[in-house]
């Protein structure tokens, strides 16, 4: 295939250690910025990686719903595969991949479920539709049809539909609610000329006024 030979230039504009934020979720946040500003698609899709209780590796595309100075959020089945990865390995990583500008910011840490009351609230705010789908879907397990999937929604509208009606509210169910991951380790990749890339990495450090040390990689 053509493409696979193809080669693009990075340009030269610098990441360098004087113009980091001394925060690294300040500076994830300026970042994330503008990369929406530059039009990047969905620019808070994020990869996620887990490995199982066999130690198997899997990765997926999700959506990151809140960063603060714990870490960042995402919600999930907590029964899918990626639940059941997070039950028995705690730890994940975090790949924006935000390719139109160059850039790209890798996360590593641990993680734990959010709290109910917190779960309850962003269920709250999500389109109905979604709220049923979360409610329906038994995520990553075997379906029959795609006909069985829409009748259960269909069976699942009607139950939560008054006798006028009028819509109920759709209660977020248990299987379903937020993680955290509170980060150890967050990289700021810029892509330069001929692959010399800009690798800055925040470390957790505890002894340090910031909490964090900056440490330059090679590309």
């Amino acid at each position: 295939m053509d493409s696979l030979a193809e080669h693009h230039d990075y340009g030269d504009l610098p990441l360098d250690e004087a113009g980091l934020d001394a925060d690294p979720f300040v500076q994830f946040t300026t970042w994330l910025a503008e990369a929406e500003a530059a039009g990047v698609e969905e620019p808070n899709a994020m990869v996620l990686g887990t490995v199982d209780a066999e130690g198997v590796p899997s990765s997926r595309t999700v959506l990151l719903r809140g960063v603060d100075a714990r870490g960042f959020s995402f919600y999930s089945n907590y029964s899918s595969e990626k639940g059941r990865a997070l039950a028995s390995t705690p730890a994940a990583t975090l790949l924006f991949p935000w390719y139109p500008v160059h850039r790209q910011v890798i996360v590593q840490g641990e993680v734990s479920r959010l709290s109910a009351a917190e779960s309850d609230a962003y269920f709250a705010s999500r389109p109905r539709g979604s709220q049923l789908a979360a409610a329906t879907s038994h995520q990553s397990r075997p379906v029959v049809s795609r006909a069985g999937l829409e009748q259960r929604v269909a069976e699942l509208t009607a139950r939560f539909t008054g006798p006028s009606g009028e819509e109920l509210p759709v209660e977020r169910p248990v299987h379903w609610g937020g993680y955290l991951l509170a980060p150890r380790r967050i990289e700021f990749w810029k892509g330069r000329t001929s692959r010399l890339h800009d690798r800055l990495v925040y470390a957790r450090d505890p002894g340090s006024a910031a909490g964090w040390t900056v440490t330059r990689l090679q590309p």
